[in-house]
């Protein structure tokens, strides 16, 4: 079990910021334990690039507070610099140098010295499985090869906090898999990583706590089953041996949607245990036996449409 789990890697508190006329962030609060994966969804042009640009010092927020690492992101950006590392959209990769030149470089700026730095690259081409690939340039790599270049490029410095901004946009099914086992093992190493991602099933694979930001707000934060019961559509579907059983249940529950021919019956419900106990107290009161029963809940594609609004126009680029 990860002792750091429970200590807090990120406070954001009133968080805010404009580009001119257009609010972007207006007062974003949350807070991400260490050790774990915290994920930020929102249509494009929510504000999810500009929360993670703020909290890696790129740009300044108009207000509001945060703290990285435990340092003051506007009194210590420094200190919140030596802590983090960034992945963003695009690959900060050199084409024109070779997979080892490229973390080389990383180690170089990171001052880890000559013979640090070059143990440290090779650490890493073994433990993204570049090495074979380690003396060719990167114009060569695949888009997934590039991209595990890229993250190794951001864990040269051994940062306690990774934010990764759509960090699998464009890869390939395997490649995208491969991303999602690399972020799983930092995390069981004790990394904190901040994601943003377009594909929510993503989120819903690696997230240990999820929040939808939406019109510069964050409209919902928990883990991927709290939010699917936020949206109807929730349902226990029972089976039963015969019609009797089903007649019975119909007549003990009052409500849900019969299928004679599967001796089915479909009951509304949020999924969660305690609804489930009532429900199934209900029936065993009444005597009626269940020969089957499943749950069935919102999916966060559900969640998403549920809670955010459609951007004007086909076209929006992300800020």
């Amino acid at each position: 079990m990860n002792t750091a789990v429970g200590q807090t890697a990120i406070s954001v508190v009133g968080l805010r910021k404009a580009f001119g006329e257009k609010v972007v962030l207006d007062g974003v609060d949350f807070e991400v334990p260490r050790g774990t994966v915290f994920s930020l969804l929102g249509p494009n042009g929510a504000g999810k690039t500009t929360a993670v640009r703020i909290l890696s010092t790129l740009i300044r927020a108009d207000g509001g507070e945060a703290r990285v690492a435990g340092c003051d992101l506007a009194r210590d950006p420094d200190g919140v610099r030596k802590s983090i590392g960034v992945t963003g959209q695009s690959a900060a990769v050199d084409g024109l140098l070779t997979g080892r030149e490229n973390l080389i470089l990383m180690a170089d700026l990171h001052r880890l010295g000559k013979v640090g730095g070059r143990a440290a690259a090779d650490e890493l081409l073994e433990r993204f499985d570049l090495a074979d690939a380690a003396n060719r340039t990167a114009a060569t790599y695949s888009g997934g090869m590039r991209r595990r270049l890229d993250i190794a490029m951001t864990l040269i410095g051994g940062p306690q906090i990774i934010f990764l901004d759509e960090p699998t946009t464009g890869l390939d099914p395997r490649s995208r898999r491969t991303t999602w086992e690399i972020i799983r093992d930092l995390v069981k190493g004790g990394v904190t990583v901040f994601l943003t991602t377009q594909y929510l099933d993503e989120a819903d694979r690696l997230a240990d706590r999820i929040a939808v930001l939406d019109g510069g707000r964050i409209v919902a934060e928990g883990t991927s089953e709290e939010l699917k019961r936020l949206v109807p559509g929730g349902h226990l579907r029972l089976r039963f041996a015969d019609h009797a059983g089903l007649d019975a249940a119909v007549r003990a529950l009052g409500a849900g949607t019969r299928d004679d021919e599967a001796l089915a019956l479909q009951v509304p419900s949020d999924g969660g245990v305690r609804s489930l106990r009532a429900l199934l107290g209900r029936l065993e009161d009444a005597a009626v036996e269940v020969d089957g029963l499943s749950v069935h809940t919102p999916d966060l594609d559900d969640v998403f449409l549920a809670l955010t609004k459609p951007l004007a126009g086909e076209k929006v680029t992300s800020i």
